[in-house]
Formats: C-alpha cells, structure tokens, sequence
C-alpha cells in the first residue's frame, strides 16, 4: 500500500465521530497489523454493508429489509409511536427493551442556525402515520436541548388536529445518579417533572 493510500485511509476515518487525525492514525497501523483478521474481514463487511443497507419507508430505521424488522413485527403495539431525532436514538431505546411499540426517525433536529426546517425532517410522514385509526399516543422523545425541544414543540403543534395523545420523555436525574455530580437544568428538570410516590 503506498503512503497515498494509507493517508487517504487515515482522512477518511477521521472523519468518523469520536475520531480525530491521531486516532485514525492509530486505527490505521492497527488495521494494517491484522490485515487478514481484522481489515480484510471489515472491507468486505463495508462492501455488503453499501450494497444493502436501506432506510425503511415507515419509520426511517436502517436496516436490509425494508419494512424494517421492527415496521414488520406484528406483536409490536401499533397504537403508540415514538419519535427520536436519528436512528441512534432509536437503538438506544431498542436496547432497554422496554419499548414495544413502533418508531418514526425525524432525521435530526430543527436548527435555523445550521439552515435545518421543517422541509428537512421527516415531519410530513410523521403526521400521516399519526393520522391513522390505529394511532392513539405519540411519545416526543428528542433531546433536552434547545433545538431538541423546539423540534418536539413544532411535532406537537403539528399532531395537533391528529386527535392523538402526545407525551414527552421524562427528563431528570438518571438511575444511579448523586445529587451534587448534576447539572442545574437536570436538576431543574428532575424538580418540574417529579411524580407521587
């Protein structure tokens, strides 16, 4: 492999989140050392991965099968939908595996300062599944930042004349959290969002 090759394999995965020039740099002479258990292997999983990964039509998760897995499954609870801002998002939730109904990917947030509106988010296709017999909750759960919240205060007022229930994800201190290792607006989140015991 000529230099050109391996400094063209180092900006390339530079640009991977969480990874800067030295950490590609590293991730690069690692591949390089275990090129038949390691970079063979993961070129030909990238190769598949290109050719068949596609964006499920009803939520936006990614998947080989479109309807993806979750769309298909007939025991999931049609009747509520929640909504994350990316399909990060919806695995993280999938991992707890404490969520059994159906998803919707808006694909990212609104954010004017990054020229992001409503034309840009999977919005549109949100408020026509919402409008469905079947659909009786959407649950926003977006991120507690400023942009997050925006974009589920717009979802909102746009599932409006849907006649759905629409609900937010709780936001506060997290299980196993201590006190005095939390931010002020978690804690202030945790204080407006208390329940009775």
């Amino acid at each position: 492999m000529a230099t050109t090759d391996i400094d063209r394999l180092i900006q390339l995965l530079a640009k991977l989140p969480g990874l800067g020039p030295r950490s590609a740099r590293r991730a690069v002479l690692h591949l390089i050392k275990n090129k038949e258990a390691l970079m063979i292997p993961l070129s030909r999983a990238l190769d598949l991965a290109a050719e068949n990964i596609r964006t499920c039509a009803v939520c936006g998760n990614l998947d080989v099968v479109d309807p993806c897995p979750i769309c298909a499954d007939p025991r999931r609870d049609g009747s509520v939908i929640c909504v994350v801002e990316e399909v990060a998002d919806l695995w993280a939730m999938e991992r707890t595996a404490a969520f059994r109904g159906r998803y919707h990917v808006l694909g990212g947030v609104l954010s004017p300062l990054d020229g992001v509106g409503p034309e840009d988010l999977n919005i549109d296709g949100l408020v026509a599944r919402a409008g469905q017999d079947e659909v009786k909750e959407v649950i926003l759960a977006t991120a507690a930042t400023v942009d997050g919240q925006t974009t589920a205060h717009y979802v909102s007022d746009r599932l409006g004349d849907c006649g759905v229930k629409i609900s937010a994800l709780a936001h506060g201190i997290p299980v196993g959290g201590e006190l005095d290792y939390l931010d002020d607006g978690t804690l202030s989140a945790a204080l407006k969002a208390r329940r009775s015991i």
